[in-house]
């Protein structure tokens, strides 16, 4: 297909971070798919199965050999993804001991987990240095007064340091939800087609304490802190529910933020920066646009729209379907591409954010003192003078 022809991915294209499109890349995938087989056979072998130590130095050796051409022209003619992989990382070997006793899902299931904790913990890193540096902005501003609005209008004073900590302070809460949530994260391990794990008991001969063994030893490589005990063929998909609602809390700070400043720009309070060299309109170029909080407003309506497929993807029919997988693949990594540029372009912000003090008193003056009557109100009353005197 030329260029020219090709349907643009926009969230792959324009917001993507080197980071996360690596994680999510088919490349790292197939990467991550043959270290998992890796470390089930070496699992295997110690087990008890046999599998020839030449066998296990060849895969080692072309793991890194990855075509995606040449798998995507076996998945045409197999039309099975994982059949497809399997058969080009057997060839590139010379050996045919992978996926011994496993059904698909013990592999993308796995897979897919371990690349959602490691995204899951590249949006950590970045949410603590986007606090950071929000945290540095509400010091330097902690004494500058603003007329503070609720209903957006007028409301009681404040300052900027205050309002600034108020998002942060929500953003915080997320982060530490997202802790919570990290550090509990099941995978699913091997279970086989519908959770019975019948055909590793049949590799092992019976022995069903090899299983728990296999299970084990196969988790600690993954990295993680525990596998599910009774999952069918794929985890529950209300863990992505979960993970989905944890990256949208995060966001709701950062996207209140943003609307906010929105409305400062408008009138003059504040002004998220302009670039040297950057136009805000083709026939005005005096205008100045808040794109950036723009932006984050609108990938975080995106990501609330995501936290709605991902619940209708909670409940299973017999196991799983294609129904399930097409929302998965669509859904899951563009949701962290989403919070991850919003992430970014929320640092930027306040690392370029301008505040406007003369204009924050003149909107004071301009208020004649009616933000004092509620204070003036509380005085008099204290004091038991009637109004109507």
């Amino acid at each position: 297909m030329k260029a020219k022809e090709r349907i643009p991915d926009v969230l792959a294209s324009r917001y993507v971070s080197e980071e996360m499109k690596q994680n999510w890349s088919m490349h790292n995938k197939v990467l991550l798919e043959r270290d998992f087989w890796l470390a089930v056979m070496h699992a295997q072998k110690d087990l008890g199965i046999s599998i020839p130590e030449e066998a296990l130095e060849a895969y080692l050796r072309v793991k890194e050999e990855v075509d995606l051409d040449r798998i995507a022209q076996r998945e045409q003619k197999l039309r099975h993804d994982v059949k497809a992989r399997i058969e080009e990382f057997c060839e590139l070997a010379g050996h045919q001991q992978i996926h011994k006793g496993l059904t698909s899902r013990d592999l993308t299931d796995n897979v897919e987990q371990l690349q959602i904790l490691q995204s899951l913990n590249l949006v950590r890193v970045k949410t603590v240095a986007a606090l950071n540096k929000l945290s540095k902005l509400v010091e330097e501003h902690k004494n500058l007064v603003l007329v503070a609005r609720t209903h957006n209008v007028p409301a009681q004073m404040s300052s900027v340091g205050r309002r600034l900590a108020m998002f942060g302070e929500e953003v915080l809460l997320g982060l530490e939800q997202l802790d919570l949530f990290i550090e509990s994260y099941p995978l699913r391990g091997l279970k086989g087609a519908v959770g019975t794990r019948l055909d590793l008991l049949q590799l092992f001969e019976g022995k069903k304490e090899r299983l728990e063994q296999l299970d084990q030893k196969v988790a600690e490589h993954l990295g993680a802190s525990r596998t599910l005990l009774a999952s069918g063929q794929v985890y529950p998909r209300s863990l992505d529910l979960q993970m989905v609602q944890h990256l949208m809390q995060i966001s709701s700070g950062i996207s209140s933020f943003a609307k906010t400043l929105r409305l400062m720009a408008g009138v003059g309070l504040a002004s998220e920066g302009f670039q040297k060299n950057q136009v805000g309109s083709s026939a005005m170029p005096h205008k100045r646009n808040p794109i950036g909080c723009e932006q984050i407003t609108g990938l975080a309506r995106l990501l609330r729209a995501n936290a709605m497929a991902t619940l209708e993807n909670v409940a299973l029919w017999h196991e799983r379907d294609i129904s399930h997988s097409s929302v998965e693949r669509v859904v899951v990594p563009d949701s962290f591409v989403a919070l991850d540029h919003m992430l970014r372009r929320f640092t930027r912000i306040v690392r370029n954010l301008v505040v406007h003090p003369e204009r924050m008193r003149e909107n004071l003056q301009r208020s004649r003192g009616v933000v004092f009557s509620g204070t003036v109100l509380l005085a008099v009353a204290q004091r038991e003078v009637s109004l109507e005197q």
